[in-house]
C-alpha cells in the first residue's frame, strides 16, 4: 500500500494549472440548474418540492436543485440502511477501502471541476476550493489506510489454554450532518469515515451547498459503494433533521454546525424513543471563537500577516477562523498598524476571478447577522477598516477589524462567523493566554512568541483542541494536525486523527477456552 501523503494545492501561478481551472469554471458553468433526486436504498426520487441552491457571490444564478425529504421518504431511507448495514457490516474492511481509494481516485481525476463547483456554489477563491478538495480526497485517503490499521483489532493477553481477541465493530445507522462552510471536505470526510468503518448513512448536507453533496453521492457509486449503504437526504433540519435524529432505529450522529444546533441534538439524542435499546453516540464538531496571542517577543510581520490570513480566509467562514488578536502592550500599535494596512490591500469580488483575495458571505441570513454584529463592535470599539456590506448582487461584506476592545465586549466572546477580528491589548503574555481561554469555546488557537518559555506555557495553559505556533490558527491538515475541539467546540472528535474511525465503532471481546 502507498504511504499516506496528503494531496498537494495547486500552484495557480503556474500557467496551465490557471487554464485548467478556467476550463472547469466553464465545465460548471454548463450544467447548472440542474436537479439531482434523493436517493434512498437503490431508488433515485424526485419530489415536487426541492432545495434550491443559489450563487452567494450572483445570488440570480442558480446552482442547480435536489429535491427534498419528507418525514415519509426519511423513513423510507432509514429502512434501506438499516437493510443494508446488515450485509455492508460483513464485507470486509479492505473491500469497503477499496471503495474509498476509488473514489479518492475519480476526485483526484475531476479536482478542479469538483473546486469550480465550490467556487460556484459556496462563494469559495480558487485556492480556499482547491483546498477543501484537497481536503476530501484526503480524507478518503486517510480513512481507507486506517481502516487496514485497525481491522485486526487490537492485541490482548492470553493465558495458557485461553484464547482472548479485541475486535472493533460497526455501530449501526448514521445521519450525516455536514455543514456549508466545508461542503466538500467535512461533508465527504463524515460520511466515509462511517462507511469505511461498516456503518450505512443518511446524509442530509446543508441545505445552501446540496449540489456539491449531490455530485460526491454519484462518485461513491461509482467507485462501487452498494446501494443503502449511502443514502442522501437533503431537507428541513426542523423536519427531517430532528425526525432522524430522534428515530430509535438511529445509532449514532455525526454533526459539523453551530453550537446552538449541536447542543438541540446533544438533548434530543440524549433522550430515549419507543423500541430504541441503545443511547445514541453523538460525534459533534461545532463553533469557535479563536485567539492569536502576540507576544512582545515575536516577529511582528509574521503575526500581523497570520492574523490577517486567518480572520479573512474564505470571509471569515471557518470555525477555526482568527476572530480575535490579543496583543501585548509593547507591541500592540505595531501589530494593530501592520494588519490593517494588509488588510486594505485584500482584493474582493467574484470568487471565479483569481486576483479577489476574498468574495462574500454565504445567504442573506448570514449577511445580517454579520453587519449586526458590526453595528455591536462600533459601539464596542474603534473601527479601524471595513465595517461596509452590499447585498445587491451577492453578499458581500469589507474585511473588518475593530481596535481597543474589552475583552468582555459581545464581539469578542460571540461566534460571528464572517470577516471580522477584534484586537484587545494585554499587559503581559500570562493576562493574554487569559484572555485567550475567556470564552465558551476552545477549538483552535496560535501563539506568536520566539519566548521559548512562553510557549511552554502556552503548551500548558492555552485550553484549545488545536494549538499552533508561529504560524496562522486556519488550515489544519489530515493526519498532520487532527482537528477538534473542547468545551463548546463539540465532542473533540478529532477529524483526520488516528482515533476518529473508532467514534463509528464498538469494541467487541471474546475469549474461548481450548
Amino acid at each position: 500500500m502507498i504511504p499516506y501523503k496528503h494531496e498537494p494545492f495547486t500552484d495557480f501561478a503556474i500557467e496551465e494549472n490557471k487554464q485548467a481551472y478556467l476550463e472547469a469554471i466553464k465545465l460548471v458553468e454548463g450544467y447548472l440548474g440542474q436537479d439531482y433526486p434523493l436517493v434512498i436504498g437503490n431508488e433515485k426520487v424526485t419530489t415536487d418540492s426541492k432545495i434550491v441552491s443559489y450563487n452567494p457571490a450572483n445570488k440570480e444564478e442558480v446552482i442547480g436543485s435536489v429535491s427534498k425529504a419528507s418525514k415519509d421518504l426519511a423513513e423510507k431511507a432509514m429502512q434501506a440502511a438499516v437493510t443494508a448495514f446488515e450485509s455492508w457490516k460483513k464485507v470486509k474492511p479492505e473491500v469497503r477501502a477499496d471503495v474509498l481509494f476509488k473514489a479518492a481516485a475519480i476526485i483526484r481525476r475531476r479536482k478542479h471541476e469538483f473546486s469550480a463547483l465550490l467556487t460556484k456554489e459556496a462563494g469559495k477563491p480558487w485556492n480556499e476550493a482547491d483546498a477543501d478538495t484537497a481536503e476530501a480526497i484526503d480524507f478518503l485517503e486517510y480513512y481507507a489506510r486506517q481502516m487496514l490499521r485497525i481491522k485486526d483489532g487490537m492485541p490482548v493477553e492470553s493465558r495458557p489454554g485461553e484464547y482472548n481477541r479485541y475486535d472493533y465493530i460497526p455501530l449501526g445507522v448514521g445521519i450525516i450532518i455536514s455543514p456549508w462552510n466545508f461542503p466538500f471536505a467535512i461533508m465527504a470526510g463524515t460520511t466515509v469515515a462511517a462507511i469505511v468503518t461498516g456503518n450505512t448513512v443518511l446524509l442530509k448536507p446543508a441545505s445552501t451547498t446540496p449540489i456539491v453533496a449531490a455530485k460526491f453521492v454519484e462518485v461513491m457509486e461509482e467507485a462501487g459503494l452498494p446501494a443503502g449503504v449511502l443514502n442522501f437526504v437533503p431537507g428541513s433540519g426542523a423536519k427531517v433533521g430532528d425526525y432522524l435524529v430522534d428515530h430509535p432505529k438511529t445509532r449514532f450522529i455525526s454533526f459539523t454546525g453551530s453550537r446552538d444546533v449541536g447542543l438541540r441534538i446533544f438533548e434530543r439524542a440524549s433522550k430515549i424513543n419507543e423500541g430504541q435499546i441503545w443511547m445514541k453516540r453523538l460525534i459533534a464538531e461545532m463553533g469557535g471563537k479563536d485567539t492569536i496571542v502576540v507576544d512582545k517577543e515575536a516577529d511582528l510581520e509574521l503575526a500581523a500577516q497570520s492574523i490577517v490570513k486567518s480572520a479573512f480566509g474564505f470571509s471569515g467562514q471557518k470555525c477555526s477562523a482568527c476572530s480575535r488578536a490579543v496583543i501585548v502592550e509593547d507591541v500592540y500599535d505595531q501589530v494593530l498598524n501592520r494588519a490593517v494596512e494588509l488588510t486594505n490591500q485584500l482584493t474582493q469580488g467574484d470568487p471565479t476571478d483569481p486576483s479577489n483575495y476574498m468574495a462574500t458571505v454565504i445567504d442573506q441570513s448570514a449577511f445580517d447577522k454579520i453587519m449586526s454584529y458590526i453595528e455591536i463592535g462600533k459601539q464596542e470599539g474603534k473601527l479601524m477598516t471595513g465595517g461596509e456590506g452590499d447585498d445587491s448582487k451577492g453578499y458581500f461584506i469589507k474585511p473588518t477589524i475593530f481596535a481597543d476592545l474589552s475583552p468582555e465586549a459581545r464581539i469578542m466572546k460571540e461566534e460571528i462567523f464572517g470577516p471580522v477580528v477584534g484586537f484587545t491589548k494585554a499587559k503581559n503574555f500570562d493576562e493574554a493566554i487569559e484572555i485567550a481561554n475567556n470564552t465558551e469555546y476552545g477549538l483552535t488557537g496560535a501563539v506568536i512568541t520566539n519566548n521559548r518559555e512562553n510557549i511552554e506555557k502556552a503548551h500548558e495553559d492555552f485550553h484549545v483542541g488545536n494549538l499552533y505556533f508561529n504560524r496562522g490558527c486556519t488550515g489544519a491538515i489530515v493526519g498532520y494536525q487532527p482537528f477538534g475541539g473542547f468545551n463548546m467546540s463539540g465532542t473533540d472528535s478529532k477529524a483526520g486523527g488516528p482515533d476518529y474511525l473508532l467514534l463509528h465503532m464498538q469494541a467487541k471481546t471474546t475469549s474461548e477456552m481450548f
